[in-house]
């Protein structure tokens, strides 16, 4: 691990990686190869997590070729040093901002999205000229190996190199000094890699999680918000760290709410557990089941441990000291909570953690803009749930508990970069009032920073 390492950094050093024409041959190779690979990382996710092909295609492959595309389209322009607006009294001065890479980078992977959530962080890391260290998640061991296999046969070690094994590997690496740790996962794991890279005053971006509400207003348009409820909690059998983890819902409207959520599950899922996703492995499972309260469940389900499945729960007549609110669920289960008015909704949650995303249906424009004034979160959308993380241009990431720092596209290329600002000043000029001795000079000065 240490030889890897400072094979790295002395690559960096070499200043090879700075290049854009080597930058953009790697993201070439990186592109090639994941086509290469694609049948690969289909049965990979198909075995670790029971992804369908049109699901693990559409979260995990053609969304990074996509990111992969705009970032090759974008990188010259990415890269130019961009001169900005200068100050009057700095007189004969011209103003610069240049990206510069940062270095040798370490990027630890979640389970839930195996390939996506690895390979979308390093087309930044790539783009913005750093070496790579990368540790994939041990639980998805499939897609793992896959990711290994395409890294070693497509990057020299010094450039780019895949750790795998379990925790205790992310431990060592996280012993070891890097530019930037780029880790997506729990925030208690998040808190231990926060912790380790402070004894080397390492940058890090934490992508977390947190419990995310999606607020159904009276005015909502109850048949869309149930379909994309359901598609957004149930997608990847609600293994996503933006699933609206409950729903909030005026009390007005839950039954009706409830029985479109019934009907949409029933025209979603009608042969299930086919093209359904399972838990990543039986502890998580065992965790999930547990949380599931059976005499507040309103819609049938089915559950197997030794397949690791668990099909959508609904459940109802939930609080906020229930279990199931105590820790962000990331699974198939959606409890439901009910508010009498939109305006006590605001001040509950006012009071709890900022969630990495936030999602709200109605059709009023003014209860909108409540909303997005009075909270705080990381993302999220209006009439939608997920859908806002598929904008490459939007800048992804958490507030307080559920992360901080952005990424995808040029957030990405701006995460794994220093913005290196400057001056340049013409030798022309130099008006001495900056110069010693300051007498008389005050009055002056104060009239200049006016």
């Amino acid at each position: 691990m240490k030889a890897t390492l400072d094979k790295q950094r002395s690559y960096f050093l070499s200043d090879a990686t700075k290049d854009y024409k080597f930058r953009l041959e790697q993201l070439d190779k990186l592109y090639n190869a994941i086509k290469d690979k694609e049948e690969d990382i289909l049965e990979a996710l198909e075995f670790d997590l029971g992804k369908s092909r049109f699901e693990a295609y559409t979260t995990e492959i053609g969304i990074t070729l996509k990111s992969i595309r705009v970032a090759r389209k974008q990188l010259k322009k990415w890269m130019k040093k961009r001169r900005v607006k200068t100050p009057f009294y700095l007189i004969g001065a011209k103003s610069y901002i240049q990206a510069e890479p940062l270095g040798n980078v370490l990027i630890i992977g979640p389970y839930n999205y195996p390939f996506y959530l690895v390979i979308e962080p390093l087309i930044g890391a790539i783009a913005a000229g750093n070496t790579v260290v990368i540790k994939p998640s041990e639980y998805t061991s499939a897609i793992e190996a896959v990711i290994r296999e395409m890294m070693d046969s497509t990057f020299d070690d010094e450039y780019i190199k895949v750790f795998t094994g379990d925790k205790t590997i992310a431990q060592k690496l996280l012993e070891h000094r890097f530019d930037h740790i780029f880790f997506t996962g729990s925030t208690k794991v998040g808190q231990i890699v926060y912790e380790a890279a402070s004894k080397h005053l390492t940058p890090v971006t934490l992508e977390l999680g947190g419990k995310s509400p999606a607020i159904i207003d009276r005015s909502a348009n109850i048949k869309v918000a149930a379909r994309r409820i359901v598609f957004g909690k149930f997608l990847n059998a609600g293994q996503t760290c933006i699933a609206p983890d409950f729903l909030y819902v005026d009390a007005t409207i839950k039954d009706k709410l409830i029985a479109e959520i019934k009907q949409t599950l029933d025209a979603f899922y009608p042969n299930l557990p086919n093209e359904y996703g399972r838990i990543v492995n039986q502890d998580h499972f065992d965790r999930l089941s547990d949380l599931i309260d059976d005499a507040r469940v309103v819609h049938p389900y089915k559950i197997d441990r030794k397949q690791t499945l668990i099909t959508p729960v609904l459940m109802t007549d939930i609080t906020f000291e229930d279990a199931i609110m105590q820790e962000e669920i990331f699974g198939p289960i959606l409890p439901i909570i009910t508010y009498n008015t939109l305006d006590e909704a605001i001040q509950t949650l006012k009071q709890k953690e900022k969630p990495l995303a936030l999602y709200l249906f109605t059709s009023d424009k003014k209860q909108e803009e409540k909303v997005f004034n009075a909270l705080s979160f990381g993302g999220g959308a209006v009439n939608d749930t997920i859908q806002h993380v598929a904008n490459i241009y939007l800048p992804f990431g958490g507030v307080g508990a559920s992360g901080f720092g952005v990424y995808h596209g040029k957030h990405s290329f701006d995460t794994f970069s220093n913005m290196k600002a400057f001056i340049k000043r013409t030798t022309k000029l130099d008006p001495s009032i900056a110069y010693p001795p300051y007498k008389k000079k005050e009055k002056w000065i104060r009239k200049i920073l006016k």
